[in-house]
């Protein structure tokens, strides 16, 4: 069954640096998405993973240089499609991508991705899959074999695809993403997105030309050794969902599992990065 999310809205005073010191402290904590905009920070969380005094371990709350407060309430997977429709507007990914609802009109780009979410994180306008999007369309996919781990929507995999990838996988732990990329690549006729429910354990050695994951830095850093181990050499890892303070770690996690650095995005504080086995 989909599952229901606690969203946490913060609002730090002053923002900088708090804000961000605050989103590392709360990547310790099992929140699977976030987002910053100009007065406050966004956190999800699987009301599953919620428990009583959820907080109580991030000490910046103590801190008198720095007022945080907060606002918490239960996302509904079934209202996600009213806030989407409601508010969602088309985005263009440089000059040959759109991504849009099916609600609204074509706009004769090379590739229109038509992306409909549930409770599905990915749709173009975070920073993170902007920039892994943007990647994406450099990206010479024919007759390669491709990973989307944490797919959401399944943007990235139905990009592949249309950009001639002949097998694409997409995985998730959460049926409800699952369910909204397969509806998603059907929308967007894309036969060669196969969707699976699980994690990086679910992974075959070695199976893939190209992995993206656009997820955050705690479970990049547990998973890195699985999607090394899941790439043909030469192969591309493409990741992002963390801020330019993360980017040491993973750098040195990479490199210990045979993984080169080659490009790095930013757009705000978010970072991406591709590396080469």
């Amino acid at each position: 069954m989909p599952q229901n999310y606690i969203e946490y809205k913060f609002t730090v005073v002053p923002k900088d640096p708090w804000e961000e010191i605050l989103f590392a402290a709360l990547q310790e904590l099992p929140f699977e998405s976030f987002e910053s905009n100009e007065n406050s920070l966004m956190a999800y969380v699987p009301e599953a993973l919620h428990y009583d005094n959820f907080l109580k371990t991030i000490s910046l709350f103590e801190n008198t240089a720095v007022s945080i407060s907060f606002e918490k309430k239960t996302i509904e997977p079934i209202n996600w499609n009213a806030k989407w429709e409601s508010e969602f507007q088309p985005i263009e990914i440089g000059e040959d991508c759109v991504v849009r609802a099916d609600f609204h009109p074509a706009q004769g780009k090379p590739y229109e991705l038509i992306i409909n979410p549930k409770m599905s994180f990915g749709t173009g306008h975070h920073q993170t899959t902007h920039m892994m999007l943007e990647f994406a369309l450099k990206e010479n996919f024919k007759e390669k074999r491709v990973l989307d781990m944490g797919c959401g929507t399944g943007v990235l995999a139905i990009l592949a695809s249309m950009k001639g990838a002949v097998s694409v996988d997409a995985i998730d732990i959460d049926p409800w993403c699952i369910e909204n990329t397969n509806e998603n690549a059907q929308k967007n006729d894309c036969s060669t997105v196969n969707c699976f429910l699980g994690s990086s354990i679910t992974l075959k050695t070695p199976s893939y030309d190209l992995i993206f994951a656009n997820i955050n830095r705690n479970i990049l850093l547990e998973q890195i050794t699985s999607y090394s181990e899941a790439l043909y050499t030469r192969g591309v890892l493409l990741m992002s969902g963390f801020y330019q303070e993360d980017i040491v770690s993973l750098i040195e996690c990479c490199n210990t599992n045979g993984l080169s650095l080659v490009e790095e995005k930013h757009r705000d504080n978010w970072r991406a990065l591709k590396f080469i086995k």
